[in-house]
């Protein structure tokens, strides 16, 4: 399933190219694959180098990607040295104190993992109680369980390895935890294939975030419409869909 965040019905205008940037500076960084991160041949690519660049496709303007320290994106935006920062960057009420956001471009849903052949057939309270159920110790995701499925046996580990690891192992019946990165470990060596997405998702924004979304510089409303056009414009056109599933073979939702 290929994740919608843009209304059909509504209809953005084209924004005016000489308002904007000759050259759309973007900013991102280069260690957090599959969205961004360089190439044995030194390229930077990813979810996110291929989306910002489908966006300066559709405006019809140049654009260049630069990667920098995570946590410089947003001082980099307030000093001008970039137009926009596409990192993973949660749109949530801090990071809004410090810069605007594009409408977003991914959730952050959390799910139910299982080994293969044991999935649940609905993951509701009432199918996961009495079940043994793995996830990271004092994150949102077990504050979600300990809320509304507190009938399972929730067993919290250290980290995120060692609950994949418990799930693998057959120590527990179920993992539960952040879709994005559980998506890469099921894609990945380390699970051996051992295991699929079961359920869900679940979307909270109290507890799993707004999603991600553009940072630009607060009051640059010119390249954040703008930004927000090109979006809605390659979703409509299916290269949104297209970029989602080369990046995400094992879907989020």
């Amino acid at each position: 399933m290929v994740p919608s965040f843009w209304n059909p019905e509504r209809r953005v205008e084209r924004p005016d190219a000489s308002r904007l940037p000759g050259n759309l500076r973007f900013l991102t960084t280069d260690d957090y694959p599959p969205f961004n991160f360089v190439s044995s041949d030194g390229t930077l690519m990813g979810f996110h180098v291929d989306l910002a660049r489908a966006v300066c496709a559709e405006l019809a303007i140049s654009c260049t990607i630069q990667a920098v320290p995570f946590d410089t994106l947003l001082d980099s935006l307030d000093q001008n040295k970039a137009d926009a920062a596409i990192a993973g960057i949660a749109a949530n009420p801090t990071s809004r104190q410090r810069a605007d956001f594009t409408e977003r471009y991914l959730g952050t849903p959390a799910r139910f993992v299982a080994r293969k052949g044991q999935g649940l057939a609905e993951a509701t309270p009432e199918q996961v109680a009495n079940k043994s159920v793995a996830v990271v110790a004092g994150t949102a995701h077990e504050a979600y369980l300990r809320a509304f499925f507190n009938e399972a046996a929730i067993r919290p580990y250290p980290d995120a390895q060692a609950a994949r690891e418990a799930l693998r192992t057959g120590n527990v019946d179920l993992l539960f935890g952040d879709a994005i990165g559980l998506a890469l470990w099921l894609n990945g060596s380390s699970s051996q294939g051992c295991c699929a997405f079961t359920g869900g998702p679940f979307t909270e924004s109290r507890y799993f975030g707004d999603g991600l979304a553009v940072a630009v510089k607060s009051g640059n409303d010119q390249v954040r419409r703008a930004i927000d056009y090109a979006l809605q414009r390659l979703w409509e056109k299916g290269v949104y869909t297209d970029l989602y599933l080369r990046w995400f073979p094992v879907g989020l939702y």
